[in-house]
Formats: structure tokens, C-alpha cells, sequence
């Protein structure tokens, strides 16, 4: 029952399984993907929603500092607890990585269903390649 709740379809990002057939993704992983959805979506990319998504994208080309990364971790605090209900987010840490430019957003979170933690890495590049 837990596992309905979850949720299961296709996979994120869209691909090929072994097989030829469409890859299917379920339960933490589909949670796992949801999150990565929501960060990376910028406001107004969905036409049918234009509120959802991440303002992350916003901060493309923002100088690599602590202010920026602090931004950023408010961003993606505010999208992850309105957007994706199926966690209990508990903490986002922002690292600047001036080598690469990019933020790196660590995302702490449980499956509000099961109380499982789990958490990703989201590299955030702010400069364009």
C-alpha cells in the first residue's frame, strides 16, 4: 500500500530499457526523480502550471558566493516543501565550487510514507558552457 502512494511510471529522464521498451521507475525512486524535477524546472516552463518548479534558474550567471548559495538554498527549500509532498525535507546545504562554477545543492530528505532518509547532490552550474 505504501508502495502505491509512492508511485510508479516512467522513468526520469525518459529512456530505452534493456529490452526496447520505455524504462520504468517506482517508489523511492520515483520520489528520488520527482525531486530532480522540481529543481530542475523553472517557474513557467509548464504551461498548464506556471507556478511549479525551482526559481534556481534564475540565479544562472550570479556571482559564486555565499550570498548566492544562501539564495539558492532558500529557492530550493520553498519549492521542495510546497511541490513535492511526499518528503519531510530536512536539510539543504549549498557548497560554492568556484572550479567548475557550479553550486552543489545537498538535499536531506525522508519519505514521509516510511520515515526512509535518502538524499541527492543537484550540481547547479552558474555559468553556461
Amino acid at each position: 500500500m505504501t508502495a502505491d502512494i509512492l508511485g510508479r511510471g516512467f522513468g526520469f529522464p525518459f529512456r530505452l530499457n534493456g529490452a526496447g521498451g520505455i524504462a520504468a521507475s517506482a517508489h523511492e525512486n520515483k520520489v528520488r526523480e520527482g525531486v530532480f524535477i522540481v529543481l530542475s524546472t523553472r517557474p513557467g516552463d509548464r504551461v498548464m502550471r506556471p507556478d511549479f518548479g525551482c526559481n534556481l534558474g534564475s540565479l544562472v550567471f550570479a556571482p559564486n558566493n555565499t550570498a548566492t548559495a544562501n539564495l539558492a538554498r532558500h529557492y530550493v527549500e520553498q519549492a521542495l516543501s510546497r511541490w513535492e509532498p511526499r518528503i519531510i525535507l530536512d536539510e539543504v546545504i549549498v557548497e560554492t565550487d568556484n572550479r567548475l562554477g557550479r553550486l552543489l545543492v545537498h538535499v536531506h530528505y525522508r519519505i514521509r510514507a516510511t520515515l526512509k532518509s535518502d538524499n541527492l547532490v543537484y550540481p547547479f552550474y552558474l555559468e553556461q558552457s
